[in-house]
């Protein structure tokens, strides 16, 4: 009894968290500071602090072949990323990569679509390479032990709208299959719709994957991870969900909405300030 109090009131806060969040998750986009878009050709010095070591940003060139608008920049794209404060406790910065990504997700199928569709699991590149700056952060809700993660990229919007019609395909291209792990053993893998609000972005998808099994001599585990994919202007969100624990379908379908309405609201000051 003494150790089931504390946890009834984390699961309690949690859910109370994401209530708020369904229902606020458009408003509060419009609250951060967004960084100026610098004018072409001229750099800023850096920030005398460094970034959190949870928060990274990939080089990559400074325009887009057959971009209409402006690239933003690292700086401004950053700005655009969820953070543990929206969620709330038990979130916090992430100190790794979670162990399950090797261990589970490293596997293959015999269907090419399946097959691919792990590969998208393990990489978090339903777009391929961006095409410009990516930025991500990575957060653990350290109470169930799972683990989301966004990243924000600058891809051309026909291969992310070819990439989103794909994913919609795969609840019925690859709705229960095998996976052959070298590290879990096989896994029976189910894969379903996961819902996403309409107005996240300007298009979207996602699947929620799980896969059931581990080595001959251990007990069956479930691993459980969402992917959603949102098309914001010219840029994309890739936005994982995942863990052994309790994954909420509700936190993947708040960020999804919040991590949307900021990068509009970051990629309209930057058109307005170019």
């Amino acid at each position: 009894m003494t150790r089931a109090a504390p946890r009834a009131r984390t699961l309690l806060a949690s859910g109370l968290s994401v209530t708020v969040l369904l229902i606020t998750a458009a408003c509060v986009a419009y609250d951060r500071d967004v960084p100026r878009a610098l004018p072409q050709g001229v750099s800023e010095p850096p920030a005398a602090t460094s970034a959190s070591p949870s928060v990274t940003a990939t080089a990559s060139p400074s325009a887009v072949t057959g971009r209409s608008t402006p690239v933003l920049n690292d700086e401004q794209l950053r700005a655009a990323l969820i953070t543990e404060g929206d969620l709330g406790p038990p979130w916090a910065a992430a100190q790794g990569p979670a162990l399950w990504r090797d261990g589970t997700l490293k596997a293959t199928a015999d269907d090419g679509d399946c097959r691919r569709l792990l590969e998208v699991l393990y990489t978090e590149e339903p777009f391929g390479v961006p095409a410009g700056p990516r930025v991500s952060v990575t957060l653990d809700d350290t109470a169930e032990g799972t683990q989301l993660r966004e990243q924000i990229g600058a891809h051309r919007p026909q291969d992310v709208e070819r990439a989103l019609t794909w994913l919609g395909t795969l609840p019925e291209e690859c709705g229960r299959f095998r996976a052959a792990t070298a590290r879990s053993g096989t896994q029976d893998v189910e894969v379903t719709e996961l819902p996403l609000p309409d107005t996240a972005g300007d298009a979207r998808a996602a699947v929620r994957v799980t896969l059931t099994g581990g080595a001959p001599d251990a007990e069956p585990a479930r691993l459980t991870v969402d992917l959603a994919a949102i098309l914001v202007g010219e840029d994309a969100i890739v936005l994982t969900n995942g863990g052994f624990g309790e994954v909420r379908a509700e936190v993947t379908q708040a960020m999804a909405q919040l991590g949307a309405d900021r990068l509009e609201e970051v990629a309209r000051e930057g058109r307005l300030r170019v």
